[in-house]
């Protein structure tokens, strides 16, 4: 406890054994008893005064209860009343070893006694919790707690919880002492227990109530059990607010099953209460008498289960086929599932035969397929899932359903009368081939065959004819893949036959596009048991699908089917074997794309667009594979590292040197950019060792343009032609090589070393090429970001290359007004490109790289550059993550808000320097966009202004970041606690003005404007939007003409929460 005794109280407890009796009438005659009582609640200390003094033997209990002697036997109510409190008090205190048997006999007659008296009633019964406890209570003292009747009608529930917490100590601690008194016990115990309508006492009742059914003769209690338990259920109490207890009504019930499930004795009383509950009860009851009643079949028995089988049926049927919801259905189900197993589980051995079934499982299968004779009725859906239940509980009332549902439904599929219900035949047949599977799945222990085994060729032929019909081919194929996926049940040339089928569907080109994704499945499916087969049968037909040349541009149907197949490829050709053979392939059909005259490749088409995107179609499925092999991390990634990572280069290099004398397609940005994520991915998967082994071939190509060593391919590259990366002179194409070589250093591990000699001088080359050579920004981000992952990963071996930069290239490059706006833009972006690099690694010099950006936001030209960059250094990128082995410390975006954020609030409310305070608007939208809300949410009050003041800046890309602030904001806001309440009408205002295309161009601005508008509603009240409601409405109806489909979406959400916006409807006032 950390309150600190009472003064007065410290003083008297503290007195020697003389002066204790005297001390003690202080206490019980002075205020301190007063301050004590209060005290006593928080719980009294180990370390009291007199608890030491027993604890110590320099005093005892009897000194304690001699000294007390005139307030435990005085007449007067209050008086007898402290001394007794007191002496629980203590009692309750005292190590357990000093309550000796004489003690605890003592003790608990004195306690008993004062049952009687009502102002003594509830101290005893706490002294009497304590004395419950302690192990040494012999079954004289036991028996003299229990044969002390109290009226539990006539007192609170605060001290009926007392007395359960007796009880319930005295069975954790006397058992079977109770257990000898047998009905005498029980017959005390259900008196008092009668009635209670007290939670937290009807959770302590309940656990008695447990053991006493699991432990207990109560062959002559049963019923008076069964009365005082049952007459709770189902439990409908609903806890009051703010309930100190947190006892909620789950707990309740739970506990209360806990007591209904423990004994079979309760099964005859039982089973009548549950079948009135489930037939005349509210959603809530149905819900948890089939959640008990599934409890409790398993413990009552298969006997019981036997008798009520029929009752039972009826009851459960008619939930499963008129449910009021699809819980009470789901609910329904399990509970007849575990009816079932229970009924037939101790018969299993004796099952030899589908004769053998009688009973439930019989009758109820029946009925069912009486029901599947018309299966486009509604009710066969409830009566395949009760079939498709029983396939979860005994192996042989699995083998009778499938023995009886199958050949029904095989049969009906070839009825020519009933062509028209194919399709629902073979939706009901696949939903039952799946519970089969499943059924298997969850018991892999049994050995036994799939009962699904004798029919297989009546059911593969069902299927795939099936596969062949447009109406029926997505029930047919998903009933394949559940066969394909039965574990045991196919073999090998059924595999291949049913790989087969699914190619001739792919044949008839577009007549299954819209089964595409059940067959790509079901061909998924088999390749996780026989790739073989698609390697053979599937992966020949796709290839033959991708044209060695690109579509032509209004050859649209063309293109689709080339994604289509691609994206089927992306999909089935992830396992070792496909994927080496789909790279392979593809590898080979870049080569003909980029290079499509193998005598003079040196020009393309008049339009070279088809091929690049034909291109860009194939790199981007190698590289979504790859990303999908590395997150499931699959071994066989690393060895592309000489299998495809070469022949990239090799394509792109040698279109690089040729491009001179004429267009080349792998010149193309976008193709680069798709190829340098597919190099990075590859590198990732490498050991320190083997990225060690590789680097050598970069670093030569780095230094002097030798690509000999990483490109290798169909393309034949002198061994004298080099890469001109650096210089001037070269080709644009040339320069772009440097991406592809970025995205292979970037994953390198922090022990690898590049071989780029002095490391200080390459990367102030670089930064110097950024800005004076580099002619795309794909190459000036690519050098940058090779910067930052060198620098992140080396730092401690980059001293003088950051303090450089501080103090020459800072004031040379950035702050200096002499070069030209562009390349000091770039300059911005290379120092924000360090400063991450440093930052993410929460480096000591990241905050004075920061701090120098705050010095040119007056900077007319490139201030607002500046002030965006303050967002941009804590932004999420692609290079600095723990994939690439970057040093990255947890929290260092929400160290670098806490710096950041009171400073840029500062400059925004500084009036005194226009420019700054602008471009600190600037600064303030793009941070908020890089941080997570919980590091500026306490800022918000201050923000807002400044947020709406943002709105007015002509960037829209800052106006975008503004309104995405305040609709992230708006989570978890409602009109009450409105922190935008009083900005209203400027947010209306500005919003209607950020919505309408005539004033504002960007699409994100105008939809992210309506969005928020939409949202207002809900989060303002009604009296302070309501004027604005026409106004908006009638501006909304000219917004529904925009011309972007998805501006006119939420132009639609926007106006009809606005014109649904009514008072009481979503605020009060």
């Amino acid at each position: 406890m950390g309150q600190a005794e009472p003064l007065l109280v410290q003083q008297v407890l503290r007195r020697t054994d003389q002066s204790l009796k005297k001390g003690l009438e202080e206490i019980l005659g002075t205020e301190a008893w007063t301050q004590l009582r209060g005290w006593s609640k928080l719980g009294w200390p180990q370390n009291n005064p007199i608890v030491v003094e027993i604890s110590e033997d320099r005093g005892s209990l009897l000194t304690v209860v001699k000294a007390l002697g005139y307030y435990l036997t005085s007449e007067d109510g209050d008086l007898l009343e402290k001394g007794v409190e007191l002496l629980s008090l203590i009692v309750a205190r005292v190590p357990q070893e000093k309550l000796n048997r004489q003690s605890a006999r003592v003790l608990s007659g004195f306690f008993c006694g004062k049952l009687e008296d009502s102002a003594t009633l509830k101290p005893a019964l706490g002294g009497l919790v304590t004395l419950a406890q302690i192990p040494t209570l012999s079954p004289a003292e036991v028996g003299t707690i229990v044969d002390r009747h109290v009226k539990m009608k006539a007192i609170v529930q605060g001290v009926r919880f007392e007395v359960f917490s007796i009880i319930d100590s005295l069975m954790a601690f006397h058992r079977d002492v109770l257990k000898s008194m047998g009905k005498h016990f029980l017959d005390g115990y259900i008196g008092l227990a009668e009635g209670e309508k007290d939670p937290r006492n009807l959770m302590v009742a309940f656990a008695i109530a447990r053991v006493i059914l699991i432990e207990f003769d109560i062959t002559l209690h049963v019923e008076s059990m069964f009365n005082i338990l049952f007459c709770y259920f189902p439990i409908t109490f609903r806890p009051p607010p703010n309930d100190r207890y947190g006892i909620s009504t789950e707990d309740l019930r739970l506990s209360l099953r806990r007591c209904l499930n423990a004994t079979p004795s309760f099964g005859p009383l039982a089973i009548p209460v549950f079948l009135e509950k489930v037939s005349v009860g509210s959603r809530t009851t149905k819900k948890d008498t089939l959640q008990s009643l599934a409890s409790c079949l398993p413990v009552y028995g298969p006997a019981l289960a036997r008798v009520s089988a029929r009752k039972l049926w009826n009851a459960l049927k008619l939930e499963i086929f008129q449910p009021v919801d699809p819980e009470t259905e789901e609910e329904a189900l399990k509970t007849m599932q575990i009816l079932v197993k229970i009924i037939y589980a101790d018969e299993e051995a004796a099952m030899e035969s589908n004769d053998d079934i009688q009973g439930l499982a019989r009758d109820a299968c029946e009925e069912c397929i009486q029901i599947l004779k018309e299966p486009e009725k509604s009710q066969a859906k409830p009566a395949i899932k009760i079939l498709c239940t029983f396939m979860s509980t005994t192996p042989s009332v699995s083998r009778y359903t499938i023995s009886q549902a199958v050949p029904h439904l095989v049969r009906l599929f070839h009825d020519p009368d009933e062509i028209s219900a194919r399709a629902p035949t073979t939706f009901l047949l696949s939903e039952l081939i799946a519970s089969a599977r499943d059924a298997m799945d969850k018991e892999p222990s049994l050995k036994v065959d799939p009962p699904l085994l004798p029919f297989k060729d009546e059911v593969i032929g069902v299927l795939t004819t099936g596969a062949s019909l447009p109406a029926t081919r997505t029930f047919a194929l998903s009933g394949l893949k559940a066969l394909v996926s039965t574990k045991g049940l196919l073999s090998d040339e059924e595999l291949g036959f049913i790989v087969h089928n699914a190619d001739q569907i792919i044949e008839k080109g577009a007549d299954y596009g819209d089964s595409s994704e059940a067959i790509l499945d079901l061909l998924v499916a088999v390749g996780a048991r026989a790739p073989h087969h698609l390697a053979e049968q599937t992966l020949p037909l796709l290839f033959g699908y991708l044209p060695d040349k690109a579509p032509l541009r209004d050859a649209a149907a063309e293109r689709e089917k080339c994604w289509l197949t691609l994206s089927t490829l992306r999909s089935l050709c992830l396992l070792p074997d496909l994927f080496e053979n789909m790279v392979i392939r593809l590898i080979t059909k870049l080569d003909l794309i980029s290079f499509p005259y193998a005598a003079k490749p040196l020009a393309l088409s008049d339009d070279p667009e088809p091929s690049a995107a034909y291109a860009h179609m194939i790199l981007k499925t190698l590289a979504q594979c790859l990303a999908t092999k590395v997150n499931k991390k699959h071994a066989d990634v690393s060895k592309y590292i000489d299998r495809l990572v070469p022949s990239l280069f090799n394509i792109f290099v040698a279109s690089a040197f040729i491009s001179d004398e004429g267009e080349m397609i792998a010149t193309d940005p976008r193709l680069i950019q798709v190829a340098g994520e597919i190099i990075t991915l590859v590198v990732q998967s490498l050991s320190p060792q083997r990225q060690q082994a590789y680097s050598v071939g970069l670093g030569k190509a780095l230094r002097s343009g030798d690509v000999a060593d990483i490109a290798s391919g169909f393309q034949k590259i002198a061994s004298t032609r080099k890469l001109s990366l650096f210089e001037d002179t070269s080709s644009s194409a040339q320069k772009n090589i440097l991406s592809l070589l970025t995205a292979a250093v970037i994953p390198l591990d922090k022990e690898v070393r590049l071989s780029l000699g002095d490391i200080d001088k390459f990367l102030d080359s670089l930064l110097t090429w950024v800005l004076e050579i580099a002619d795309t920004d794909l190459q000036r981000i690519s050098a940058l970001r090779m910067i930052a992952s060198i620098l992140n990963k080396h730092v401690d071996e980059l001293t003088s290359f950051l303090k450089n930069k501080l103090d020459v290239y800072w004031s040379e490059r950035v702050s200096g007004r002499t070069l030209a706006t562009i390349q000091r833009i770039w300059a911005i972006k290379s120092w924000t490109w360090i400063t991450k690099g440093l930052l993410v690694r929460k480096h000591p010099l990241a905050m004075t790289f920061v701090e120098r950006l705050y010095g040119i936001f007056d900077d007319e030209s490139v201030g607002w550059e500046a002030a965006k960059a303050i967002g941009e250094i804590p932004s999420t990128d692609v290079v600095l993550t723990k994939a690439n082995r970057a040093e990255v410390k947890i929290l260092f975006v929400q160290k670098y808000a806490g710096s950041v954020l009171p400073e840029i609030l500062a400059f925004a409310k500084d009036s005194s320097n226009p420019a700054k305070q602008t471009a600190s608007l600037v600064a303030l939208t793009s941070l908020i966009k890089s941080i997570p809300r919980a590091a500026y949410a306490h800022e918000m009050p201050s923000l807002i202004p400044l947020l709406l003041r943002g709105l007015d800046l002509p960037d829209a890309e800052i106006r975008g970041n503004v309104i995405d602030t305040f609709l992230a904001a708006a989570e978890g806001e409602s009109p009450e606690k409105s922190l935008v309440s009083e900005h209203s009408v400027t947010l209306v205002n500005a919003m209607l003005r950020n919505s309408k295309v005539g004033d504002m161009t960007s699409t994100r601005v105008r939809t992210s404007a309506l969005r928020y508008l939409g949202i207002l509603p809900s989060i303002v009240r009604y009296d302070v939007l309501h004027p604005y409601k026409s106004t908006v409405l009638r501006e909304l109806a000219d917004v529904l003409d925009d011309p972007k489909r998805s501006v006119r979406k939420e132009a639609v959400d926007a106006r009809t929460n606005w014109y649904d916006f009514t008072y009481g409807r979503n605020n009060e006032c």
